[in-house]
């Protein structure tokens, strides 16, 4: 069993940054592949970017591309989600997934565990 808890959520203005966070329980983390997804209200929940277990290869949704960065420490077992440039549309709840194949994946379906998730609201 694995336990994902997110961090770092918040109200933020426009143009403005937040780095989300995600512990993982277990002595494993870097088996993992690691993955963000949100989820805006009344939509369903999209891919945001995925790390594999080394970091070495990452994935962005284009939406996202260029304004925020995914980067894992395998040593504090924890995914981070650097978010600059904020806009409204980014608003939702934000969920960490893990993938224990270890992959970059950007399909719901191809994880195996998921956070409680956290809240991110950017207002204009």
């Amino acid at each position: 069993q694995v336990q994902l808890v997110e961090s770092g959520g918040g109200l933020v203005q426009a143009g403005g940054s937040l780095r989300l966070s995600c512990a993982a329980s277990g002595r494993t983390f870097s088996r993992y592949g690691m993955g963000w997804f949100r989820q805006a209200p009344g939509k369903e929940r999209e891919f945001v970017a995925a790390i594999n277990r080394s970091g070495g290869s990452t994935y962005y949704a284009d939406s996202v591309k260029g304004r925020f960065t995914i980067s894992r420490d395998n040593a504090k077992n924890t995914v981070y989600l650097q978010m600059n440039s904020l806009k409204p549309e980014d608003t939702a709840v934000y969920y960490c997934a893990a993938d224990l194949r270890g992959r970059s994946r950007t399909v719901l379906g191809d994880y195996d565990y998921w956070g409680q998730g956290t809240q991110v609201t950017v207002s204009s």
